[in-house]
């Protein structure tokens, strides 16, 4: 087994981790570009957000095949197939010249961009040491967010400077590289044992987690709060590239590294759930989540930036929170109930801008921000239930 510290314990999560940026930059590199795609496509913006959704919603339903795959056929070798499909499919959206096209193609990418996310962690768990894996986790997840604001960071630059198309040119090398390094370093797995494929006892698993309500819970905060979360970036784009901002796409990248405070808010809410129960720290998160929301309907742009810090930490916090609590409030096949948490997740994600746009139709970013407080409510609602809930089961052992 990997031991933590040692030489191929760096190796093998340098690799990881950089694959985890590959995949998370290939996501979110249009998320910057949706206004310049809405202009050169002339579609609306509901449509320019395909381009987004569509690669999240093919990434969510991949993990449910990746996974059972993996158990039986390994680990290594279908990263690095689905790694290599994503890299040449971005390429190929470099050349893409009509809106159907490019929307099939992010789609087909998603597909491939589920491999890795659905069999890093299984790779770590079979391969390194308990020890290792806490440490490698932290990194891993570190990774993706990472990727998050270089990808949106890359759309937004190239496609200031040289177009939209140049954009996933540029994309593409960068996951070469990433690509190359991550076969060159990922050890071989030494500790996998095959499984035989049993889709009968997976489906029953999953049925168990979605017939326990204090997952199913966990899930629809989950997927709730990244329904909303991600998509307000989409719309926000649309408000900062016209009067009064008129920021260029490269300034609409750069929004992005709001992140950075989401990524200080996953790594202290371990700390704080061990003063404050996991449901109610849910429930600050989506407070915040709140609040910074109300922040954005200022006028001023130092204001709505600051407000998107707050966003990115509520939101993360409470993600961070509702993904640890699956993890502990799995009975059984715990593996399975983190990945449907993860499905929910991204199709909370890929569904959001559908919900989101009637209110932005209507009322513009204003309208926007009263939708996304009116299912925050929900997610509060279920978080404080899961609070209570908890706290009775703890009362009655």
């Amino acid at each position: 087994m990997i031991e933590l510290g040692h030489p191929t314990f760096w190796r093998a999560t340098l690799a990881l981790c950089l694959g985890s940026f590959m995949i998370f930059a290939n996501v979110y590199v249009t998320q910057p570009l949706l206004p310049m795609l809405a202009q050169d496509f002339n579609v609306s913006p509901l449509l320019a957000g395909w381009t987004f959704t569509v690669t999240t919603l093919m990434l969510g339903l991949s993990l449910l095949l990746y996974g059972p795959l993996s158990d039986a056929l390994g680990r290594r070798g279908i990263m690095l197939l689905t790694m290599a499909g994503a890299t040449l499919t971005t390429c190929s959206l470099s050349f893409v010249n009509d809106y159907t096209s490019l929307v099939v193609l992010r789609a087909l990418q998603g597909f491939f961009l589920g491999g890795l996310p659905a069999i890093a962690i299984a790779y770590m768990g079979d391969e390194f040491t308990k020890p290792a894996v806490a440490v490698a986790v932290g990194l891993y997840i570190s990774g993706n967010s990472l990727g998050g604001i270089g990808g949106r960071l890359i759309g937004g630059f190239v496609g200031e400077w040289l177009g939209w198309n140049s954009a996933f040119m540029v994309m593409s090398v960068v996951s070469l590289v990433c690509l190359a390094v991550f076969a060159i370093a990922l050890p071989k797995s030494e500790h996998f044992k095959p499984q035989r494929l049993h889709p009968g006892r997976m489906l029953k698993d999953l049925g168990s987690h979605l017939r326990n309500p204090m997952l199913v819970m966990a899930y629809i905060i989950g997927g709730l709060n990244f329904f909303i979360f991600v998509n307000q970036y989409s719309y926000i784009t649309f408000v900062l590239s016209d009067e009064p901002y008129n920021l260029s796409s490269a300034f609409l990248g750069m929004l992005f590294l709001t992140y950075l405070t989401g990524t200080f808010g996953s790594a202290i809410s371990g700390k704080v759930a061990m003063r404050l129960a996991q449901p109610w720290c849910m429930a600050l998160g989506i407070m915040i989540l709140m609040a910074g929301s109300l922040l954005t309907l200022s006028h001023s742009l130092v204001l709505i930036i600051a407000g998107f810090f707050a966003n990115s930490f509520g939101f993360f916090f409470a993600h961070s929170s509702a993904s640890s609590w699956v993890s502990h409030n799995a009975t059984h096949a715990k593996a399975s109930a983190s990945s449907l948490y993860l499905v929910f997740y991204y199709l909370g994600a890929s569904s959001g801008g559908f919900y989101l746009h009637p209110f932005w139709e209507h009322s513009g970013w204003p309208g926007v921000i009263v939708g996304s407080l009116l299912v925050l409510s929900v997610t509060l609602a279920c978080s404080c239930w899961l609070g209570l809930r908890n706290r009775a089961v703890l009362a009655a052992a």
